[in-house]
């Protein structure tokens, strides 16, 4: 019987790079455009030995910015992926794009490769906020873009937010919230603003903390957002995810339950079989020798157990079901009380860790401290 197994495809190129991303991106010529492409599609194409243990069953297009493609080239990579890869019957294809990069044609093109789910770089529904962040469109294009899609057919439509910008209040974000719901897409991904060194936000506000939202008016915001988007039913299943009901992405449960995905293109992660690895993040070695992955690839790492249980642990519980103590027990083949007993102890006494039944999961409290309830759980 088949493996199941994710697909992740990098692109790595934008219109321009947004003030806060430290993501691997960057914009491209039409050549350099193209010579990628080229280079994706064989090494999608060289993995056709490794392909016949597994059906895919999610594809996530990811960047950068995917939707800065021609639309032939995007019919091309899928073309390299139904040729390689055994694909099952009803799939999730998801597939980011930023607002002003798409057409009516190119989004004709997505429905032709099976593309079935859209994510789509709002970031904010405020045009000031936008500019501030670097974005290359408006709220109303974003609009057209979202309409466009729609009457494209595209039912399963993700929005990014990003929270706690500088100026935010509790009651500015609620409106924001609610102005993205009214849209009424399937699922919202909200991610609170970090500073990434070496990007110009950090620049502008790590020595001047007073101009963003405190640890305060934080939290309060991620309050709001589960309270706000309840009301227009969507459900909070992760940490920064929201989904109507069977909205959820399917893709990215995968890495929080720890399913095999393979990473392709410039700098991809994978993680098969309980080997983590991740390609080049140098585009002329991608470029060089993309026929054999296996000579370009970094950070290979196979996991032992006690990191697969780390990873269990602190990956299952940013999910809102958090972890299955009957599953800890099926694949380890010890009880998660012998492991983590002090832990256990200690987090469900304070109130940090909820249980019930079967399941283990952070309480709200927790949810706001995860980064230091988390760290419970690695070993010494």
């Amino acid at each position: 019987m088949k493996k199941d197994l994710g697909l992740y495809l990098h692109i790595p190129f934008c219109m321009q790079k947004c003030g806060y991303c430290d993501f691997l991106s960057a914009a491209g010529s039409g050549e350099e455009k193209e010579n990628y492409v080229q280079a994706l599609e064989k090494e999608i194409r060289s993995y056709g030995d490794f392909a016949k243990g597994y059906k895919v069953s999610t594809v996530f297009v990811g960047g950068g910015t995917p939707s800065c493609l021609e639309a032939d080239q995007t019919e091309r990579i899928f073309g390299a992926i139904r040729d390689t890869f055994d694909i099952e019957k009803m799939p999730e294809i998801s597939m980011e794009m930023n607002p002003g990069t798409v057409t009516a044609g190119k989004l004709q093109a997505y429905k032709n490769c099976g593309i079935n789910r859209l994510s789509m770089g709002l970031q904010s529904v405020r045009n000031r906020s936008l500019k501030l962040l670097g974005r290359i469109h408006t709220f109303e294009e974003f609009l057209e873009s979202f309409r466009l899609a729609r009457e494209a057919g595209f039912q399963n439509i993700s929005l990014d937010l990003i929270s706690s910008l500088p100026g935010q209040t509790k009651e500015s974000w609620a409106e924001e919230l609610e102005t993205a719901a009214k849209l009424s897409p399937e699922h919202i991904s909200v991610y609170q603003l970090i500073l990434e060194e070496g990007t110009p936000f950090y620049e502008a506000y790590a020595g001047h903390p007073e101009l963003l939202p405190d640890e305060e008016m934080s939290r309060a915001i991620y309050e709001t957002t589960e309270e706000v988007l309840g009301e227009y039913g969507f459900h909070q299943y992760e940490i920064s995810n929201y989904a109507k009901e069977g909205r959820e992405c399917r893709h990215n449960l995968k890495y929080w339950e720890r399913g095999d995905y393979l990473g392709l293109g410039l700098g991809a992660a994978s993680m098969v079989r309980n080997m983590r690895m991740s390609n080049t993040g140098d585009m002329n070695t991608y470029l060089e020798k993309c026929k054999e992955p296996k000579t370009m690839r970094t950070d290979v790492q196979f996991l032992e157990e006690p990191q697969q249980i780390e990873e269990f642990m602190f990956l299952g519980l940013r999910k809102t079901r958090g972890i299955s103590k009957k599953e800890f027990r099926r694949i380890f083949g010890r009880d998660i009380e012998l492991v983590y007993e002090k832990a256990l102890e200690k987090l469900l006494s304070n109130g940090m860790l909820l249980e019930k039944k079967d399941r283990l999961y952070l309480s709200k409290e927790g949810v706001l401290l995860s980064n230091t309830v988390l760290s419970e759980f690695l070993f010494d």
